[in-house]
């Protein structure tokens, strides 16, 4: 399994390195391929919730000043017991795997806090070194302690339901999601159990669907992403 693994991230970097041009329909035919693959991953393709919010150093950051960049982004808590310090090490590891090609610079994490009250900007700034996660391209986000709500309306806005239980634990969706570089949400991948190699090869995808189309692509004689990796075996 560990040699898969290798063999298929193999693929990717070369992909990467030296992409092939992709027609529209690639990226379609990745999505369906993923589909089928990869049991937690759910298509969108709707535009994206906007948000303006704000890092450990009180910097602005909009959804909007991302546009050109995939972004994936997530919501935690820093003092979350259980499942959130999991999505992070998670996150971690899928952004170690970018950053060892050429999308690193192509490629944006984001974190979202849904606790700004108790996040302050030290803690937003520890997380990441707690967690392993490069802040080349990471960064927590807050909406600050006096606009709780912003963070929280956020979530349900991303599809899924935010509440507080009487122990002050907050319960939220465990969803990783993949936007593009118009600010459409393509996809999102549930839970903790998904691969996290199938997540960048379709940012991989992503970062190769606006390269120039050539006659091959038009043509669809272009092996795909998964038919490379299914040729190793």
């Amino acid at each position: 399994m560990k040699l898969a693994r290798l063999l298929i991230f193999a693929v990717l970097l070369a992909t990467v390195v030296a992409p092939t041009p992709m027609a529209a329909h690639s990226l379609d035919s990745l999505e369906q391929d993923l589909h089928e693959k990869e049991k937690f991953f759910e298509i969108k393709n709707v535009p994206a919730p906007d948000f303006t919010l704000q890092d450990a150093d009180d910097n602005s950051v909009s959804l909007s000043d991302l546009r050109g960049k995939i972004v994936v982004l997530h919501f935690v808590y820093a003092s979350c017991p259980d499942v959130c310090p999991l999505h992070a090490d998670v996150i971690a590891r899928i952004q170690e795997m970018v950053n060892q090609t050429p999308m690193r610079d192509q490629v944006q994490v984001v974190t979202v806090t849904t606790d700004p009250e108790r996040d302050t900007a030290e803690v937003l700034r520890g997380y990441g070194e707690a967690h392993g996660l490069d802040p080349a391209n990471w960064v927590f986000l807050t909406s600050g302690p006096d606009r709780p709500e912003a963070t929280r309306e956020l979530v349900e806005a991303f599809g899924h339901g935010f509440t507080v239980t009487e122990d002050g634990l907050q319960m939220h969706g465990v969803v990783t999601h993949v936007i593009d570089q118009q600010g459409t949400l393509r996809g999102n991948f549930h839970g903790l159990e998904f691969d996290p190699t199938n997540l960048v090869v379709y940012l991989n995808g992503l970062v190769n669907a606006g390269a120039p189309h050539g006659d091959e692509a038009a043509q669809g004689t272009i092996p795909s992403i998964w038919q490379r990796i299914l040729s190793l075996f």
